[in-house]
């Protein structure tokens, strides 16, 4: 697609979203997001009060029951199965009297996994959490303010993407170490939400309201309905589990210990979707198919697939690291032999890799690839050990960069967040293993809610760089700015467009966001 017509249709896509908003009836639906496969459809949705019988999902002429997730009734979801690919369904709530509780909307299917297609677009971003409770002590907001991360996201969706990957840290507040004095434990935090009890369970007692009021703001506030046509794919990271990823010999904070597992499954259970099920994809994987959730689904892995065209791993890499020395791994051995297994396979055009932990750069955090951390004199590198890090968990990096490198007519793509950042580096070496033949891009896909103190230049002290382990050529240098990424599809090639916003431009400005940088992607012969 030329840059001009992207852009027109980038400005037409803004009208017709303002219109279709404006327009459209929420009633007392309070947020939707929906995920989709090529035949089944799981919508999340909460109203602004209780319902005391369950509502219906009606699409076209089938009915799908809800279930409830939470233990008043305001949160509920629907599994809609047995759909036909590829093609726009009619959506409709109704209550228990068949009265409806919105107007009616749409939400396509994917194409057949056998398809032939021809485009495919997503829109990926990072760190979309924040709260407007969480104030630093000048009393300015430590996060983008909620209406700017609404305003940032009405303009990624005017590319009108055909998917989204929203790739973790969809919620900030985090519960001990020193990183909390600045989330739940700050008194604004308190006094707005409550604090959690450690010994009871997360629904059905004092901590369910907690963390509605800890979590609702910074997901169903920010989606509200907007999304509602698209599907989503939300994936988990160190946040998401209510915690930073840190570790000294008072606690180490990953994996993440039962009471912050249960609220980062309780917050995914009634205001995210889960994966849906992958025939590629083993029902067996850690996370997966767990009794308390939709059929077959699953928490950390999921597939993207569209088409013989394109299909995106997504991986969890907090869930189940382990901390084994040489053995430590950030992803399950089972899952990684299914990244890898579907990298070998062929039959699909572009197979991308999109974890919750980058590959390329860091900055000196605990719970990353490489080994990298500030030495005495503030420069980050490897000549001062980096406690409680694991060795295993480069060994496992090289592996997955190698397995994705190795690929036959693919374009070995990583596209992650975490990091706070836009960037883009092509992997020459990783290790011991020499990847030029074939090297490894990866994409650094911008924050949405990153403020003040919560860029690595100003909580760790360095800037994201390329990690000492690597010979990576660094095509746009990690930049602490706000944004999204925009990718395209064909059978040819992949295109990456970046948009970036910053505090010093005006918000007005966001209606108008460009990419300042396009890159194009050849597969290789």
């Amino acid at each position: 697609m030329r840059r001009r017509d992207f852009l027109v249709q980038g400005a037409a896509g803004v009208l017709a979203a303002r219109n279709l908003q404006a327009a459209w009836e929420s009633g007392p639906v309070a947020h939707l997001l929906a995920t989709a496969s090529h035949q089944r459809i799981l919508l999340k949705a909460s109203f602004q009060t209780a319902l005391a019988k369950a509502p219906v999902l009606r699409v076209g002429k089938r009915s799908f029951l809800g279930t409830k997730t939470d233990s008043a009734g305001r949160f509920w979801q629907f599994d809609a199965a047995g759909l036909e690919a590829g093609r726009p369904h009619q959506l409709q709530l109704i209550d228990a009297a068949r009265k409806p509780l919105c107007a009616p909307w749409s939400l396509q299917t994917l194409p057949d996994p056998s398809e032939q297609v021809s485009r495919f677009r997503v829109l990926i971003y990072t760190c979309a959490g924040g709260h407007d409770a969480l104030l630093t002590p000048d009393g300015s907001l430590r996060f983008l303010s909620l209406a700017r991360r609404r305003r940032l996201l009405a303009r990624a969706l005017s590319f009108r993407p055909d998917a989204v990957i929203a790739n973790g840290d969809h919620v900030y507040w985090d519960l001990r170490r020193k990183i909390a004095s600045r989330m739940a434990a700050t008194p604004a935090a308190i006094a707005y939400a409550g604090e959690f009890d450690r010994r009871l369970p997360v629904l059905g007692s004092p901590n369910e309201p907690v963390l509605l009021r800890a979590a609702g703001p910074q997901i169903a506030d920010l989606y509200g309905t907007a999304f509602r046509e698209v599907p989503v794919f939300f994936l988990t990271d160190d946040h998401d589990y209510f915690e930073n990823d840190e570790a000294d010999d008072q606690l180490i904070t990953f994996p993440p210990e039962d009471f912050n597992l249960q609220l980062g499954r309780t917050a995914r259970r009634m205001y995210y979707p889960e994966f849906l099920p992958d025939v590629t994809r083993p029902a067996g994987l850690p996370g997966s198919s767990a009794l308390d959730r939709p059929p077959g689904s699953a928490e950390a892995y999921g597939t993207l697939r569209w088409g013989q065209l394109a299909e995106v791993l997504l991986y969890d890499c907090r869930r189940f690291m382990t901390l084994g020395g040489p053995g430590g791994v950030f992803v399950a051995p089972e899952a990684e032999q299914w990244l890898k297994d579907r990298m070998a396979a062929p039959g699909v055009a572009h197979v991308v890799n999109v974890p919750s932990t980058p590959p390329g750069w860091s900055a000196g955090k605990w719970g990353e690839w490489y080994p990298d951390m500030l030495d005495d004199r503030g420069k980050l590198g490897v000549a001062k050990p980096k406690p409680y890090w694991q060795p295993g968990w480069a060994a496992q990096h090289d592996r997955i960069l190698k397995a994705s490198s190795e690929m036959h007519g693919r374009v070995p793509l990583f596209i992650s967040g975490d990091l706070h950042a836009i960037g883009e580096g092509r992997i020459l070496r990783t290790g011991n293993a020499d990847l030029r033949s074939n090297p490894v891009v990866s994409i650094l896909s911008g924050p949405v809610g990153t403020a003040r103190d919560g860029w690595p230049s100003t909580l760790r002290g360095t800037p994201a760089l390329p990690a000492q382990r690597l010979e990576m050529d660094e095509r746009q240098k990690a930049i602490e700015e706000n944004g999204f990424t925009i990718m395209d599809f064909t059978p040819e090639k992949i295109t990456a467009r970046y948009f970036k916003w910053n505090v010093n431009l005006p918000e007005e400005a966001m209606d108008q966001l460009e990419p300042f940088r396009v890159s194009e992607f050849q597969r290789p012969g």
